[in-house]
């Protein structure tokens, strides 16, 4: 049973025990609070409906945000599929030489040369001369990493 259901039965009760709404106080005061009483059971479903409406359009926005990431991040994955570090060149991951602390480091921090690892506030340099892990860099035409173009290597 709603409370616009249980306001309406309390209504037709005082209605049925003849309570007199015109000349008793208490019959008065009776008939102010069922009627204040009736506006909140109105105000209640109104809300409980925009409740349910509200329900269903987020359910929808979520839904499209759903398609939206969907479109927009479904190449993500695909881009480190090569799992080369070249051409990263936001951030730099490299352990604390002190205390072992996995650091994320952004490029404006590695320009400056110095780090301070903020876990026990040791500072050191990193030595980014072999910084590729693809071996792209060592790459030549023999395939032994010397660089060369071409030539027989002796064992």
């Amino acid at each position: 049973m709603t409370i616009s259901e249980k306001v309406a039965y309390l209504k037709g009760l005082a209605e049925g025990l003849n309570i007199d709404t015109e000349k008793s106080k208490e019959g008065k005061l009776i008939s102010v609070m069922i009627g204040i009483l009736e506006e909140i059971g109105m105000s209640i479903e109104d809300l409980e409906e925009n409740t349910v409406a509200l329900g269903e359009e987020i359910d929808a926005i979520s839904d499209d945000l759903a398609d939206v990431e969907k479109a927009v991040f479904e190449d993500e994955d695909d881009e480190d599929e090569d799992d080369c570090c070249c051409g990263d060149d936001d951030f730099f991951e490299t352990e604390c030489p002190n205390c072992g602390e996995t650091l994320v480091i952004d490029e404006s921090v590695l320009d400056e040369g110095v780090i301070q690892c903020p876990n026990c506030k040791q500072k050191f340099a990193l030595d980014l001369s072999d910084d590729c892990c693809c071996g792209d860099e060592d790459e030549d035409d023999c395939g032994c990493g010397c660089g060369c173009e071409d030539h027989d290597h002796e064992d």
